[in-house]
């Protein structure tokens, strides 16, 4: 199966961990652009914001669009950022909506957050994994 991860990139060491357990399940892994560089850099390090402008200068949006309509699923990796288990951003709430429009699978890392949008995600039905890949189907 293609799997598209997901998820901010404050997550970037837990995507990279998540890439390596697909791969070990014999699934092809898409990963968003940086993710390699933003893993290397401690907590005080910015390779770049992720501001509307590097959004706009990299055609962020537009582009994991395109990433996800060519995979199987999603995979949205929401580990505790903010003080919020679980945290989705507006990004990966936005990515797992193009998945759900386009009758992609949504995989959850970890179990749903308790954030003012819960009901969309809830209604995008997301499979939750509880850190277990091997229910990737």
């Amino acid at each position: 199966m293609k799997i598209t991860i997901c998820g901010s990139m404050t997550f970037s060491k837990k995507m990279l961990e998540a890439e390596q357990g697909l791969l070990d399940l014999k699934h092809i892994v898409v990963l968003p652009k940086f993710t390699k560089e933003y893993s290397k850099l401690g907590t005080a390090d910015k390779m770049h914001s992720e501001s509307a402008e590097n959004k706009i200068k990299h055609d962020l949006i537009k582009d994991y669009f395109n990433e996800i309509k060519n995979s199987d699923a999603i995979l949205v990796i929401n580990e505790d950022r903010n003080g919020v288990k679980n945290y989705i951003g507006g990004n990966s709430l936005i990515e797992m909506a193009f998945a759900h429009i386009l009758g992609k699978k949504i995989f959850l890392l970890n179990p749903m957050p308790q954030m003012n949008y819960i009901d969309e995600i809830v209604a995008m039905k997301p499979i939750v994994l509880n850190k277990d890949l091997i229910k990737i189907l």
